[in-house]
């Protein structure tokens, strides 16, 4: 029965995102599902819930629905309520979608159960390294932002409605966000990956600047 579940769940969601531009794609949620399944191994927790917190965490993100923090977690109800998913499981899942989002470097996002933490590292690892990079640039673009603006400074945004706001630049996000991801990773697992995650961003970082100043 499991299994059967997180397929079609695997298969809804595939459907729903295959093709979006902005870096919240279905290959996103794959990633995710599959860090999940690798950080869960080293935990105690319940993998049915980390896999269906997985695929559906960004079923309905708020981003793309008017900032909407209960879009996601609605949805995601009611796909499992169509699917007789009992309802100890899809609180769980609901909760973690409702709270796994990075909301401003001011606004503290703690999981309460193990299954959350693991689902929300994943997550977080998708927005750092190699792969971060390339999502920050294509969010970039699909929102219309500057790659770079030397005269437009990072903000710290204390609250969740001054981050929704927020239309810095893609160079901006690395230290309203991504670079700030490392230190707020909950498993040891994802402690170990963002570390080397966060020394690749560091260094494109070096490198970018570098070229912009025409030293390269």
């Amino acid at each position: 029965m499991q299994n059967k579940i997180i397929k079609k769940t695997e298969e809804y969601v595939k459907s729903r995102l295959s093709g979006e531009g902005s870096g919240h794609d279905w290959w996103h949620v794959y990633r995710v599902w599959q860090s999940a399944i690798h950080i869960g191994k080293h935990e105690s927790v319940d993998m049915k819930v980390v896999e269906l917190a997985a695929l559906l965490h960004d079923i309905a993100d708020w981003k793309f629905n008017d900032g909407d923090i209960e879009a996601g977690p609605k949805m995601a109800r009611e796909w499992l309520e169509k699917n007789k998913v009992d309802e100890i499981t899809i609180s769980q899942v609901t909760e973690i979608v409702r709270n796994i989002s990075f909301k401003g470097a001011g606004v503290k996002t703690q999981m309460k159960t193990k299954e959350g933490m693991v689902v929300q590292d994943a997550d977080r690892l998708d927005a750092t390294g190699a792969i971060g990079i390339g999502r920050c640039f294509a969010y970039g673009g699909y929102k219309g932002r500057e790659m770079y603006n030397p005269k437009i400074k990072p903000e710290y945004h204390g609250s969740f409605e001054k981050y929704k706001k927020s239309n810095g630049t893609s160079i901006n996000h690395f230290y309203e966000k991504m670079l700030l991801l490392k230190d707020l990773m909950n498993t040891k697992t994802g402690k170990k990956l963002a570390k080397e995650r966060h020394k690749f961003m560091e260094k494109f970082l070096k490198e970018f600047y570098n070229e912009w100043a025409g030293k390269k």
